[in-house]
């Protein structure tokens, strides 16, 4: 091949092979915004950094869930994940999200749901923790973000403390008595079934993910149940702890449990409530957020004092 037919055959490859930066470097999707002390951000030495000041990890365990017409299918994750980085901001403690998807087979009637076994959920955090413990973390603050976790969430605090090295509580149970009422929020009355995707969820996520909630889609749900759930409902709202257990027992369960009482047997939008939940505000939002926060950051404090970090 003479020089100039070389000369031919090359142009042409590198001018292939040459790549504008600006289109190798540039994506469709918004820039991610490092958070400090959040795992998926962090990079191994600034981990063992961080293990040179604290032992701790707080750990939302959530689900993956319809939310009504206005709010994401991740709601609860994205909202736990959110408090849990600002407590590990404040306290200088790890964030360690594990699995998006809980315990919701009650919410399957709506598109969108994944719902986990119990047990693949429990055995997944735990596992997820012993490899923590590995590292050197020694203590686990489990952030319940899915009502429907409760019972997951206590046994896997008890299997941390029974079957491994680590010391685990429930952040939610630890953090209540340091809460103090927000005095600034804003009052709700009259007092109505108001639970699954109603106000409450759609203030904390106008404050924590505002750019994900529709207001606009959102509208009063038609909500029915059992005659004899319905005869309880105004006993629940006044605060009596024997009919909110008996009334939590059975509503929101399963349908194959033939209860009647999955989220598309009881609610027209897939909201457990009756109030219109554009009636939620940010400000309520922050408010509850902030109160959350401010005690789950005061019991970190507290328990740095009865133990050390590096203690035992």
């Amino acid at each position: 091949m003479t020089a100039r037919r070389l000369l031919l055959v090359l142009i042409p490859l590198a001018a292939l092979a040459v790549v504008p930066p600006a289109a190798s470097q540039t994506s469709e999707l918004p820039p991610v915004v490092k958070v400090r002390n959040y795992l998926p951000h962090m990079t191994r030495p600034e981990v063992e950094d961080l293990l040179t000041r604290s032992d701790m990890v707080v750990i939302p365990v959530a689900a993956l869930e319809q939310h009504g017409t206005h709010l994401p299918i991740g709601t609860d994750y994205l909202n736990g994940v959110e408090r849990a980085k600002l407590i590990g901001l404040r306290a200088d403690v790890l964030v360690a999200p594990i699995l998006l998807p809980g315990q919701s087979p009650y919410h399957m009637g709506f598109a969108g749901t994944v719902t986990l076994p119990s047990t693949l959920v429990q055995e997944v955090y735990v596992e997820a923790v012993k490899s923590l413990i590995h590292h050197g973390f020694k203590r686990f603050l489990i952030l319940n973000a899915h009502g429907g976790n409760r019972a997951i969430t206590t046994f896997i605090v008890d299997r941390i403390n029974q079957e491994t090295s680590g010391i685990a509580v429930d952040l939610g149970a630890v953090a209540g008595p340091f809460t103090v009422s927000p005095a600034a929020a804003p009052a709700v009355s009259p007092r109505v079934l108001d639970r699954h995707g109603g106000t409450g969820e759609t203030s904390a996520s106008l404050y924590l993910i505002p750019e994900l909630v529709d207001l606009e889609a959102a509208y009063a749900a038609d909500v029915s149940m059992p005659a004899h759930l319905e005869a309880m409902v105004d006993e629940v709202l006044a605060g009596d702890p024997a009919a909110l257990a008996v009334f939590l027992a059975e509503g929101l369960k399963a349908e194959q449990t033939g209860k009647g009482t999955s989220s598309a047997e009881m609610s027209s939008t897939g909201v457990w409530g009756v109030r219109d939940p554009r009636e939620a505000s940010a400000e309520r939002g922050r408010a509850m957020t902030e109160a959350f926060v401010d005690a789950a950051v005061a019991f970190i404090e507290r328990w740095n004092r009865l133990r050390p970090p590096g203690t035992g």
